[in-house]
């Protein structure tokens, strides 16, 4: 077999189908944005919203997970997120050596890579994480200040996870159903179809249905018919020939919205086996490998921007950290996805900023409809959401002052470009000779029901999809 890597420019810049709740993050994202920020603006203290914003952004997580699980998994991303600032405050506030931020920078994106990928936190995974704490290394912060500050974070995430588990009052059991509805019509789709393709992405959907219906806490009456229902699919997918395509897309139909879960006969039910969950440590130790890419990675990207004269190289360690797939092959796919996209977004920036810079409403107001953008469009491919991923980042800058737009434009396309060219530098070369497989379609992440796309995204969201992505 050929060792050589198609580096592919038409097939990363397509596009997908947007994700069946596209419309839940970008909701979500606002919700939790817009009120922290309207608040600030109120109070004429509209810089210290890159704190709230900290908080605020962990509103991108966990959408698909049942609501037991959800609500685990947003207070561990607030954890992370607040661990994460809290350092990048200490070290900015321990010293100015940019060298030396580089460093800390570069560190926490690795251990924020590892952590996220082994935890399955999925889509946006790591990139918002290292977003924060590489911008609050560069921001001027004493030692006094930091519990302040942390304080405004905390009241920010609070919020979100009230913002992320909301729905769960008018739809407790949506996120479950919407995952057997899909496994239901996968297998539907194999039955007719008896292709492999389809057969693999039926498993993918069993798959994800089984791990939520294990996320679930309590067992109630719903969830036993649902779990029966994903048998039924089990079973067609062992025995398309026999399986009714029809009946299995009528229960999927009747699984969605708030009516009652269809009942089956449960006579020929398979017996599901149990989630197995590996501890944390045996799945952050496969990482090592891409934990130290990132690191020396973002170092790179870091220095390299220092040395043509970025003052503050955060957008450098954030492009780089949000390159890093399991191969040359899928990294090169993202890094043309972030080029294209940021190239787009500066030119958004300039248009806006005559707009954003009318007033500090107008500022926040324009950061708020990016968000929602940004997790309306990256469903559809990465690129589509840095359109406005791009500009939102840039105006956030400009929270505790307006700033040269020509000279951010100029040093957001330098790091990128730097970003870009540092994710090259240290491919992982055991990790391209199995690019083939992770080439096809983008595999489920286990919990989440987002699709584990080469990059965490096409935003994970589809392929899937992702939150915002700076």
């Amino acid at each position: 077999m050929s060792s050589r890597i198609p580096l592919s420019v038409a097939g990363a810049l397509r596009l997908g189908r947007p994700p069946e709740i596209w419309f839940k993050p970008a909701l979500s994202v606002v919700a939790a944005v817009a009120p922290p920020n309207l608040t600030l603006v109120a109070l004429d203290r509209l810089d210290l919203a890159v704190y709230t914003m900290a908080g605020s952004l962990c509103a991108l997580y966990a959408h698909n997970r049942p609501y037991a699980a959800r609500a685990r998994a947003l207070a561990w991303v607030l954890l992370g997120m607040l661990s994460g600032l809290a350092a990048a405050l200490v070290a900015s506030s321990l010293t100015g050596s940019a060298v030396v931020l580089v460093a800390v920078g570069a560190a926490l994106a690795a251990v924020q890579k590892v952590l996220c990928d082994a935890t399955r936190i999925g889509p946006p995974g790591h990139v918002i994480l290292t977003f924060v704490s590489s911008a609050a290394l560069f921001v001027p912060q004493t030692l006094g200040e930091i519990p302040g500050h942390l304080a405004l974070g905390a009241a920010a995430g609070a919020w979100s996870w009230l913002v992320g588990m909301a729905p769960g009052l008018f739809r407790p059991h949506g996120p479950e159903r919407r995952a057997a509805a899909a496994a239901l019509r996968a297998a539907a789709t194999y039955a007719e179809s008896r292709d492999d393709h389809d057969r693999a992405h039926a498993r993918t959907a069993l798959t994800t249905a089984r791990h939520a219906l294990a996320g679930t806490g309590r067992a109630t009456d719903a969830r036993r018919a649902l779990s029966r229902l994903v048998d039924r699919a089990e079973i067609a997918l062992a025995a398309p020939a026999d399986a009714d395509p029809d009946l299995l897309r009528d229960w999927a139909r009747q699984v969605r919205g708030t009516r009652a879960v269809p009942l089956v006969d449960d006579r020929t039910l398979l017996r599901s086996e149990p989630v197995v969950r590996d501890p944390l440590w045996a799945r952050v130790r496969p990482l090592g490998r891409i934990g130290v890419r990132t690191a020396l990675g973002c170092a790179f990207a870091g220095y390299a921007s220092l040395a043509l004269g970025v003052g503050r190289p955060y957008w450098a360690l954030v492009t780089a950290a949000s390159l890093y797939q399991a191969s040359l092959t899928l990294t090169w796919g993202r890094g043309v996805q972030r080029v294209v996209g940021n190239l787009l977004g500066v030119l958004l920036f300039a248009a806006l900023v005559p707009l954003a810079h009318t007033g500090g409403l107008a500022l926040v107001l324009c950061c708020v409809a990016l968000n929602f953008g940004a997790e309306a469009l990256i469903g559809r491919n990465y690129w589509l959401g840095s359109v406005c991923v791009t500009p939102m980042a840039l105006l956030i800058t400009e929270f505790a002052g307006l700033q040269d737009p020509g000279r951010l434009i100029g040093e957001r396309v330098l790091d990128t470009l730097v970003g870009l060219l540092a994710a090259l530098a240290v491919p992982d070369r055991a990790g391209e000779r199995v690019v083939p497989g992770a080439r096809e379609a983008p595999r489920t992440l286990a919990g989440t029901g987002h699709r584990e796309d080469p990059h965490q995204d096409q935003r994970t969201h589809s392929d899937t999809t992702e939150g915002v992505r700076p």
